[in-house]
């Protein structure tokens, strides 16, 4: 199954959408509820025997966001090919840092 969009689950979360000019200044991946929908994805997929991901271009653009994915337990991100670079490097940090902490 491929990973679920986080423009879906924030233009679902927040009842936004991205492309409109009227309501884009919303769209918020980072919004607290997005954030929470997020943190609470993984640990029920993972007590289903399934993993937990998503896909889009926030991770590679947004090293906190990124951190924010990994420290919820997530199993994979999926970005476009081109920005695969940034966001293979956002996730090595968040994970190091991660690891620092535990």
């Amino acid at each position: 199954m491929a990973n679920p969009s986080c423009n879906d689950l924030t233009r679902l979360t927040l009842g936004v959408d991205r492309d409109s000019e009227a309501l884009a200044h919303v769209f918020d991946e980072r919004d607290p509820a997005v954030v929470r929908s997020i943190q609470t994805l993984a640990a029920p997929a993972h007590a289903a025997g399934r993993p937990a991901g998503v896909c889009g271009q926030r991770p590679s653009d947004d090293p906190a966001f990124t951190a924010i994915l990994v420290a919820a337990g997530l199993d994979s991100i999926s970005v476009a090919p081109d920005s695969f670079a940034a966001g293979a490097s956002h996730v090595a940090r968040a994970e190091a840092t991660l690891e620092t902490d535990a």
